[in-house]
């Protein structure tokens, strides 16, 4: 997506704050500790704080998560200038992923900052930073990819069976593809399931027609 022209960009910061569910009671990485940081440099810098968007107790290893898409849409539309985060791992722990919050930053026309780690694109030392942070993604995603690849060889050459093992009840996966056919939704599955309290694949005890879908496509 091209970036946005700057007359039609909102001045102004939209901060992001995490916590996982096990770093609740961290002070040193509470809510409140990474929002008292943000306020005061943004008072510092004279930075109009817009907004800031808060996931609460969710894991940094995916960019999925509410607050985190709502303010990249934000930045997007250009109610914003700048992502700015109190330590970069409450951005996401995967170097990989930041470089790409990088790339988008700069396609996007806004700024990212961490203040933890010097990472700033708004000014050229801190987009120098970014560059690092990128080449070390861009590694690191190659060694990921080459310590994968070796395992699996490793696994196939010990006659090892590669793949997710199975581990629904023969009958459940029968009962549930004999519904399909029969016309069944897949949310009506999976509402069936539940109300029986009928244990997923994976033991979860929540269905859900995405799930009900991958059983009948295996």
């Amino acid at each position: 997506m091209p970036a946005k022209k700057q007359r039609d960009r909102t001045e102004g910061v939209c901060a992001y704050v995490r916590v996982s569910t096990e770093e609740q009671a961290d002070s040193g990485l509470g809510l409140a500790a990474q929002r008292a940081t943000i306020e005061g440099e943004c008072d510092r810098r004279g930075l109009r704080l817009l907004e800031i968007y808060e996931d609460a107790g969710l894991s940094g290893k995916s960019l999925e998560r509410p607050a985190l898409t709502a303010a990249r849409n934000a930045l997007r539309e250009g109610r914003g200038s700048v992502l700015m985060v109190a330590k970069l791992d409450r951005l996401t722990r995967s170097v990989h992923d930041a470089t790409g919050l990088m790339l988008e930053a700069e396609r996007e026309g806004w700024g990212l900052v961490a203040l933890d780690v010097a990472v700033d694109t708004t000014t050229p030392a801190g987009a120098a930073m970014a560059q690092v942070l990128a080449v070390f993604g861009e590694l690191e995603r190659k060694l990921i990819g080459q310590r994968t690849r070796d395992a699996l060889a490793a696994k196939k050459a010990q006659g090892v069976k590669l793949g997710r093992p199975r581990l629904l009840p023969d009958d459940v996966r029968e009962r549930i593809i004999a519904e399909h056919r029969a016309g069944q939704s897949l949310s009506a599955i999976a509402r069936t399931l539940n109300d029986e309290g009928v244990p997923t694949a994976q033991g979860g005890a929540r269905w859900y027609a995405s799930t009900v879908r991958a059983v009948v496509a295996s």
